[in-house]
């Protein structure tokens, strides 16, 4: 296939400098091996050539240039006229969630063969409706960055749970204190991928929530019952010493990880001991990979993968749709006293305003170097 041509579209931290912020700051680690983070992965890949970028904003237009030394006639101010140039191949949009999805079709629109979208999917489910239909038509491959998906030490414990090491699974739990939309994405769905089914129906209880007419993301606490007869619970409110762990438990063991990603625990029941002969679970050696590979390694591989065979990456646009449907859920099931809702949602037009949409009319990174 040759090296694809990529570009980037929001030239803020998590599109450009996010991995420089983990390598400068002592204790960061947990789940980010890098590359992590969309421009550095396209300068590290194999299959990519970074060739262009789009911002608003011109300090970061020039400091993207020079940082990933991408010629300043290929930066542009406005993504379209990015497209329409320089014909790439693979486009990441790292812009809040406000203009993601116009962004997105409009890539798909232009001939991109694929896209690598940041969480969450959008603002509404109408919304992701609609780009997952244009890449659809359009033949795109859409992939949303929820990115524990393609962490190795994630798709260990899928493994795991595919060869039915831990028995039928039972239950899967999560914990990270963060919006329903925003980080949420992550939450949900890390859970949907353990517990390899989707939501049929939530209870849901919301964290400080004013009145159903307010629309910004809150986190919450809620629980989940899968397709397969899978339940789960998540907790997005403040979690204390257990913030982003997960545990999946079986008929024949469970897997717990915890400190962020970076300590896994196996159990499996021995079976003839314990009271009643009922089994006692042993700790057994997790199996780490022999080299651990970063995300954006795996994304990417999985990325090019998709666009040779026209299959669906590990987290595609319906999956992002998924988390997205999960909050919302969440949340009517809150704004209804408590009660049960099932999913699909029929209406489709309502919104959360996730985290990242706060004053996004000047990018993160600027803000917090007290510029714009």
């Amino acid at each position: 296939m040759g090296q694809l041509k990529a570009a980037v579209i929001g030239l803020g931290r998590i599109g450009t400098t996010f991995d420089d912020e983990i390598e400068n700051e002592v204790g960061r680690g947990g789940v980010f091996f890098l590359p992590y983070c969309h421009a550095p992965s396209y300068a590290a890949s194999a299959h990519t050539r970074l060739v262009a970028g789009a911002d608003l904003h011109p300090a970061l237009r020039r400091e993207y240039a020079e940082r990933w030394a991408v010629d300043e006639g290929s930066v542009y101010a406005d993504y379209r006229d990015m497209l329409d140039r320089e014909r790439p191949d693979i486009v990441s949009v790292c812009t809040s969630a406000r203009p993601r999805a116009q962004i997105v079709q409009d890539c798909a629109r232009a001939g991109v063969k694929a896209i690598w979208a940041e969480k969450p999917i959008a603002l509404s489910l109408e919304e992701a409706d609609a780009m997952i239909e244009t890449c659809r038509q359009r033949g795109t491959v859409l992939a949303i960055n929820c990115s524990r998906r393609w962490n190795p030490l994630f798709q260990m414990a899928r493994q795991l749970i595919d060869e039915g090491e831990l028995g039928t699974i039972l239950q899967v739990t999560g914990y990270g204190a963060c919006g329903l939309s925003h980080n949420g994405s992550h939450l949900i769905d890390t859970l949907r991928y353990l517990a390899r089914g989707n939501v049929e129906w939530v209870f849901g209880e919301l964290d400080n929530a004013p009145s159903p007419e307010q629309d910004y993301d809150l986190p919450g606490n809620g629980y989940l019952a899968f397709d397969n007869g899978v339940r789960g619970y998540l907790r997005g409110m403040a979690c204390g010493a257990a913030s982003w762990d997960f545990e999946v438990i079986g008929t024949q063991g469970r897997i717990r990880s915890s400190s962020h990603g970076l300590d896994f625990e196996f159990h499996k029941l021995i079976g003839g001991t314990g009271i009643r002969d009922g089994g006692v679970p042993a700790k057994v050696p997790y199996p780490w990979p022999t080299r651990m590979r970063s995300m954006g390694e795996t994304i990417l591989d999985d990325i090019v993968a998709c666009i040779a065979t026209g299959d669906r990456p590990l987290c595609a646009g319906e999956d992002g749709r998924e988390a997205l449907e999960t909050a919302f859920a969440l949340r009517e099931s809150h704004f209804q006293g408590g009660v049960k809702v099932s999913l699909p949602l029929a209406d489709r037009s309502k919104r959360i305003y996730s985290l990242d949409t706060r004053n996004d009319v000047v990018p993160a990174k600027l803000r917090r170097r007290g510029e714009g």
